[in-house]
């Protein structure tokens, strides 16, 4: 069989779909869909014999058991733009293949990440790395992008007149701030996207790459509709359970207390919570 063709993948494929004030994130290309998972599973060529409920028994299957390796063999490259401190969270996923734009080469554009108003909140009162679920009140969420605005203003200033006395780029760049965009083309397999996804669009990350994390999701899942809906099965929407947690779900089912203890009982009631 040669190339996989999806057809609701050709119909995004190179568009770009925005995400923040000035991002995007764009698929330029895919190898793979649905059918080659299966036919990796099935080490078979062809259209094969079986059908498309078959098909996704058979790629749910395989995801329930973590059986990974055919869904390595789908493969995507995408073209993403996003500010320098959401690309240090994201590249923190290093089963992937990836090209940046390089500030030694080129002159960084002035284009910085100002957030919403709505996405300008406190620090959370409970979480050391988040912010609190409710914005600031309007007056306030404003002075912070302001404030945010003017640094931006004076990084770029600065920057750029390090650069008219004739600084080298590679040295010139090091007063730009974190909310700097950058690019890059990233190329990952199904596999560790789907790792990628478990993480990045959990609640306890931070908003702006869960927005990436969102779109990534949404234009994969035109590729492999059948192994996205396992994802969203199994990975996304299942909790995991150890063996004493194993111990403490019989306890309850028999009308006692689980009787686990200490922050175990804590992660333990969370997840009995979610689920």
């Amino acid at each position: 069989m040669g190339r996989c063709v999806v057809p609701a993948a050709e119909e995004i494929l190179d568009r770009e779909f925005p995400v923040l004030d000035k991002g995007f994130v764009r698929l330029v290309d895919y190898m793979g869909g649905d059918q080659r998972i299966v036919q990796a599973a099935r080490v078979s060529y062809g259209e094969g014999t079986k059908t498309v409920r078959q098909d996704a028994g058979l790629i749910d299957y395989l995801l329930r058991n973590e059986h990974t390796s055919p869904f390595e063999q789908v493969i995507f490259t995408f073209h993403a733009k996003m500010p320098i401190f959401v690309a240090r969270q994201w590249v923190r996923h290093r089963t992937a293949r990836l090209n940046e734009i390089s500030g030694r080469y080129s002159v960084m554009p002035d284009e910085f990440y100002v957030p919403a108003p709505e996405d300008v909140a406190e620090q959370s009162t409970d979480n050391k790395q988040g912010r609190m679920p409710v914005p600031m009140a309007p007056d306030r969420a404003e002075g912070v992008r302001a404030a945010i605005g003017a640094v931006h203003k004076h990084a770029y200033a600065g920057y750029k007149k390090l650069l008219e006395e004739g600084t080298a780029r590679e040295l010139a760049r090091v007063v730009l701030p974190l909310s700097l965009y950058t690019e890059w083309y990233w190329q990952i397999d199904l596999h560790n996207l789907f790792r990628f996804l478990k993480l990045r669009l959990d609640p306890h990350a931070q908003k702006e790459i869960r927005d990436y994390a969102e779109v990534l999701r949404d234009l994969a899942s035109k590729v492999c509709p059948m192994a996205f809906e396992s994802f969203e099965r199994h990975l996304w929407g299942g909790v995991r359970f150890s063996n004493e947690e194993m111990v403490g779900l019989k306890m309850m089912l028999n009308g006692k207390p689980h009787g686990i203890t200490g922050n175990a009982a804590e992660r333990f009631e969370i997840k009995l919570t979610d689920s």
